[in-house]
């Protein structure tokens, strides 16, 4: 009898144990981007999952061992149209899961799984590299004439400056979280947003986002954007955070000279991309003996007036922010940061402040001062492209149209509005003067209209 009643609490302990063993879905986010869509799988434990893809129609079908398949998997939230549709298939065994991806397009998908970290317990990671097909260019029948334009944007000819602006952080990585659960995400779309806004109104700027919404970018991605964009200027905005509330203020960093040089190496050792950087230059090296030599050079000259443009921009970014927010560092700063590393396009980071501080969370919160963060970085960047505009921009040959003046004792702006038959406002907005005050021995644009 007692051994009749060990057997059988025996059986229940086995039965509960492989009960208690067994994986769960906890629950399916999906996050697209415009180059890579990925799947998260919040599990239970750590999963065990072999995957394979099929066509006709286009699936992939992952098997996850010992999982039940209770977890639902319809209505969840998908902006993206790559993936159709998530749902169970009939599984190996009793004590498995089979979950079918079904596309629309072929891709080659990409699964691993991740450890607890923080909020987020096990993870299965499915990464789906996408390339959506590109629209047409846009055809546009003239009423009077009958005759077809087509659309490109790609002209040299006084084209626009180009700022990419880098919302840092985005989908399943919020960036940090301040104490009354701010998504640092969240913040700096916004800003961006705003920023984006500004810079597409002004006549001669055109802006692109390396995210336009709330999906993930690699750090190492978001510069590759700007230069596919062919972008004149990477701004990167993030906001920072610290293990105690006390640090505050906003801070510009550019690339460090360690991480720097350990780029430029990088770059020399992929042949394949050094006429991406050299452009024209790249079809008279003929002299392989030599090229290395030579595009080591040009790459470092390109390096160095990519940095030294950095510091001056990242200057007046620091002026402007100081008018808006306080400081926590009043001087831009150098750190490795992946998405500073184009040898060849000027980049910066903005930290708008500390999310981790209470009050400075609220002021992030507050749209006006998001405005005025926006304003802050638009500002700086006019006043360094009104200075230094980029060869083939219109700007530039503004910029060359105009005549210059050297102001003298006892001059004004209005006696040389009136000397050279413009106006006031005129030399002003050329010159990016805020006042009608002139000092002696200043450098002036006198415009020809």
């Amino acid at each position: 009898m007692v051994r009749s009643i060990v057997s059988v609490l025996l059986l229940c302990f086995v039965v509960q144990f492989a009960h208690g063993a067994q994986n769960n879905i906890d629950g399916v986010r999906i996050w697209p981007s415009p180059d890579n869509t990925r799947v998260v799988f919040d599990m239970k434990s750590a999963p065990e999952f072999t995957y394979f893809t099929l066509k006709n129609p286009l699936r992939l079908v992952i098997d996850l061992n010992n999982t039940s398949d209770t977890a639902k998997l319809s209505g969840i939230e998908n902006s993206g149209d790559l993936i159709k549709k998530l749902r169970y298939s009939t599984p190996k065994n009793k004590s498995s899961a089979r979950v079918v991806v079904e596309l629309n397009r072929n891709t080659k998908p990409s699964l691993f799984a991740v450890t607890p970290d923080g909020a987020y317990g096990h993870r299965l990671v499915v990464d789906l590299p996408d390339s959506p097909p590109k629209p047409s260019p846009t055809l546009s029948a003239s009423a009077s004439t009958g005759s077809v334009v087509i659309d490109d944007s790609t002209s040299a000819r006084d084209r626009d400056i180009i700022v990419a602006i880098d919302a840092g952080h985005g989908g399943h990585d919020p960036g940090s979280i301040g104490p009354a659960g701010t998504y640092e995400k969240h913040i700096t779309l916004s800003i961006a947003k705003k920023l984006e806004d500004m810079i597409n109104r002004e006549r001669g700027m055109r802006a692109i986002m390396t995210r336009g919404d709330d999906y993930y970018v690699s750090p190492n991605r978001r510069p590759e954007i700007a230069r596919e964009k062919k972008a004149d200027l990477l701004i990167s905005i993030h906001a920072d955070a610290f293990s105690q509330p006390q640090p505050r203020g906003g801070s510009v960093w550019v690339l460090s000279m360690r991480r720097a040089d350990t780029e430029l190496g990088r770059w020399l050792e992929k042949s394949e991309r050094h006429s991406e950087l050299l452009g024209g230059a790249a079809e008279v090296i003929n002299d392989k003996s030599s090229e290395r030599y030579l595009t080591e050079t040009i790459l470092g000259l390109s390096m160095d007036h990519s940095m030294a443009t950095s510091h001056d921009l990242g200057n007046k970014v620091v002026e402007e922010l100081k008018q808006v927010t306080s400081l926590h560092k009043r001087k831009p700063q150098a750190a490795s940061f992946a998405v500073l590393t184009a040898p060849d396009i000027p980049s910066i980071l903005v930290e708008v402040g500390f999310i981790s501080n209470p009050q400075e969370e609220k002021n992030l919160n507050w749209s006006k001062h998001r405005e005025r963060l926006a304003s802050a970085m638009f500002n700086a960047t006019k006043r360094y492209f009104k200075q230094v505009p980029p060869d083939g921009t219109l700007w530039a040959q503004e910029r060359a149209n105009n005549r210059t003046h050297k102001v003298r004792s006892g001059e004004s702006l209005s006696l040389l509005a009136q000397r050279y038959n413009v106006k006031v406002s005129s030399i002003k907005a050329a010159n990016d003067l805020s006042s009608d005050v002139v000092r002696v021995g200043q450098v002036l644009n006198i415009p020809r209209t």
